[in-house]
């Protein structure tokens, strides 16, 4: 299968929080391997810190506040997103790698945050024109290998994950995390995959 790997960073995990960066990436698990060519990463307008810090919580005002300023001064703004995101997508090369055939999303605990956060501020229709109706999150993927007890509880978290794999930390940068994600669940494919074949 290929997949398109996305993540976003956002101003919070509130209703009304703002999306600030997105990123995303494709993979294909028949070859195991990311395609760097394709990805791409930008910054979503939004308001400034400034303007924010009253509503925002504080693990962003301490951890989002240069992200947020960063979004506020070089990005794009909502109408631009969606521009960008249908070029990238009706591009040939774009379309050649998936088949012509509507992309499959997949990311970390995407139905949370991500997938309502985009269906938002791009619309449902918009979204059910481009993407599958099917979508792979990697914490629940994580959650079944927990419940046949090929993984230890507590490896639905991302940065545990990384650790268990020697990845390091979790940077919080949409990009990275997109490839971070795959690159995790690829290697899960390959460990219980030579489980199977042994």
């Amino acid at each position: 299968m290929k997949y398109l790997s996305f993540d976003l960073e956002a101003t919070g995990l509130e209703e009304d929080a703002r999306i600030i960066e997105f990123a995303m990436i494709p993979f294909d698990t028949k070859e195991h391997t990311l395609n760097h060519e394709l990805s791409k990463q930008f910054y979503v307008k939004c308001p400034s810190f400034e303007e924010l810090e009253p509503n925002l919580n504080p693990w962003v005002k301490e951890h989002n506040k240069e992200l947020i300023q960063k979004a506020h001064k070089e990005g794009v703004s909502m109408d631009d997103f969606k521009t960008i995101m249908e070029d990238y997508l009706n591009s040939k090369e774009v379309k050649e790698y998936f088949g012509n055939e509507k992309v499959v999303l997949f990311g970390k605990s995407i139905s949370a945050i991500d997938l309502p956060f985009l269906n938002r501020d791009l619309g449902w229709e918009w979204m059910n024109k481009y993407f599958h109706h099917r979508n792979l999150d990697l914490s629940c993927f994580t959650i079944g290998l927990i419940d046949m007890g090929l993984l230890e509880p507590g490896m639905d978290s991302g940065s545990n994950l990384m650790k268990y794999f020697g990845m390091g930390e979790v940077h919080h940068t949409a990009l990275e995390d997109a490839e971070n994600t795959a690159i995790m669940y690829l290697k899960l494919l390959r460990k219980f995959q030579n489980s199977i074949k042994a």
